[in-house]
């Protein structure tokens, strides 16, 4: 039977604005294509080997739930994060998720956070959030979500941007870049949570842990109606088109 084994990262601590809906999207759209899917959650203070996963996803937290992570970090969950990363393993990562990925977030105050260094990547806090409903281009199509961040991220030698911005603000409101591509890793500012209303981005990262896994990735079109309708009337509100 075909089956993927999907990790929720630190669900105790990184889950804003409804991001575990991400892992039920992609569950349901194996699960409606008669494909298997087990999720398994590890918090903090647990350890597994990461080896029998075949898909990651990390949600969004605040600066002080991010510096609580960094003990754990430390106890060698951060050196298999990114063995994960470098072996290829699909992850979904999400604005506290996505700045854990990088070299360091420095806080407005000037402290700095030493995080994974997974990606080459760095944040730095502003005084101002960036928030609201955007847009990015991405090679999926027009992705849409709501940012709310006061980090400002800049991407480092050999890491993509996921897209580019329609609408809003993106990494840092000021080069036109949206998350980030490295590996089979999807980094993304987009809360919602972004998957629901993006289901061709949700079967693109399907796709690389299917392919990864099996050597194929055979995904039946599903209808997507109410899904597409719901992307659409966003972008509209957003674009006018």
């Amino acid at each position: 039977m075909t089956e993927l084994n999907i990790c929720h990262l630190y669900p105790d601590v990184l889950n804003l604005y409804g991001d575990r809906g991400n892992v039920l999207t992609l569950k349901k759209r194996l699960e409606w294509r008669g494909i298997g899917c087990a999720v398994t959650e590890l918090p903090i203070g647990e350890r597994a080997p990461l080896g029998k996963f075949d898909l990651f996803f990390i949600g969004g937290g605040q600066d002080f739930e991010q510096g609580l992570l960094l003990e754990d970090l430390r106890s060698g969950k951060g050196a298999d994060i990114s063995a994960a990363v470098n072996d290829g393993a699909p992850f979904l990562c999400v604005c506290g998720g996505y700045q854990l990925m990088g070299r360091y977030y420095e806080t407005h105050t000037g402290e700095k956070l030493p995080f994974l260094g997974a990606l080459d990547l760095y944040t730095v806090g502003g005084e101002e959030r960036l928030i609201g409903n955007f847009a990015f281009e991405t090679e999926f199509g027009p992705v849409v979500g709501f940012e709310n961040h006061s980090g400002r991220t800049y991407l480092g030698e050999g890491v993509q941007p996921l897209g580019r911005v329609i609408r809003g603000y993106g990494n840092n409101g000021s080069d036109g870049t949206e998350g980030a591509r490295y590996l089979n890793v999807f980094c993304t500012y987009s809360h919602g949570p972004v998957l629901p209303k993006n289901p061709a981005l949700a079967d693109g990262i399907l796709a690389a842990a299917l392919e990864r896994k099996y050597g194929r990735a055979e995904l039946v079109p599903l209808s997507d109606m109410s899904e597409r309708e719901a992307h659409d009337s966003v972008l509209k509100a957003l674009t006018g088109e």
